[in-house]
């Protein structure tokens, strides 16, 4: 077993833990949550989606908020980004780095995306090498690694498969994503390995969903072959639009917790980072998702 010595933390809460809160949230809210994130030392802070907006409503403010963010030097601010059309709002504000996202399942993509596979294959090629004639840095998303709300389990060389396309095209980094948190240690190890047959393991990622309560194990399996990248969302924010029951994103707090533990660096000061995520909880007014949140706002007074 090698652990890696450091790890990422790749923060999401301002991103794909608001998208589905029913109410809208105000563009400064937004951008004080980012700025008390950044704070905290976290170095990636996912800012903000350009999709179809009457989709995904709580994000239509993605402009303003990239005009308005105060970027911070050393911070990345990724933005998710569907089509050219996502691509050619990004560029209207200055946005530096940008996600794309495919699916490892036929019937998600088509619910997620409208289109199939391949079909979205086709768009992101466009939009990374329109991105990367733009000094653009871009990130793959992969959704759907370990289960599919539709089709159930999902095989491992499709996932592999996409990858390496994904890789081979130009992200620097491949997420992947157990978007409706159904994986196990088991099949996070082979997931890794499958994978990193096709994408150097400092290159991937996990984006793993906590519904029946595996994020941690599964991120700790993948951590002993050496993946040094956690996608996760202050207080436990989030889920998937178009994946019934899926639980919000592995809570950012407990994966540091756990990392802290391993003698594991990250940069994130966890104080600083409780911060952030108790504004956001009042002002959703609501209590956290993560028992760690839970128990820490309840014996620190803040």
């Amino acid at each position: 077993m090698s652990l890696p010595t450091t790890v990422k933390i790749v923060e999401v809460a301002a991103r794909d833990g608001l998208q589905n809160e029913p109410e809208n949230i105000p563009t400064a809210i937004k951008l004080e949550f980012m700025k008390k994130l950044a704070a905290s030392g976290l170095k990636t802070i996912e800012a903000t989606s350009f999709v179809y907006t009457p989709k995904i409503p709580q994000l239509a403010d993605n402009s303003q908020v990239m005009q308005q963010l105060d970027r911070q030097p050393g911070i990345k601010y990724p933005v998710l980004v569907p089509n050219m059309t996502g691509l050619n709002n990004a560029l209207k504000v200055n946005a530096q780095d940008i996600a794309v996202f495919a699916s490892a399942s036929e019937s998600f993509s088509k619910h997620n995306i409208n289109c199939s596979i391949a079909e979205s294959i086709e768009r992101f090629t466009d939009v990374i090498n329109t991105a990367k004639q733009h000094n653009i840095n871009i990130r793959g998303y992969i959704s759907c690694v370990m289960g599919c709300p539709y089709e159930g389990d999902i095989e491992l060389p499709i996932v592999a498969k996409l990858a390496k396309t994904l890789y081979e095209l130009g992200c620097y980094e491949i997420s992947l994503g157990d978007t409706v948190g159904v994986g196990t240690p088991n099949q996070a190890t082979r997931l890794i390995q499958a994978v990193n047959q096709h994408v150097p393991i400092e290159a991937i990622a996990v984006h793993f969903h906590d519904t029946y309560g595996q994020a941690l194990t599964n991120i700790y399996a993948a951590l002993q072959l050496g993946v040094s990248i956690v996608d996760s969302s202050v207080t436990g924010l989030g889920g998937c639009p178009y994946a019934k029951g899926a639980a919000g994103n592995v809570a950012t707090e407990e994966v540091l917790y756990m990392l802290n533990g391993l003698g594991i660096d990250t940069g994130v000061d966890f104080a600083k980072l409780m911060v952030a995520g108790k504004f956001i909880c009042n002002h959703l007014q609501r209590p956290p998702v993560s028992k760690l949140a839970k128990a820490y706002f309840a014996t620190h007074d803040m």
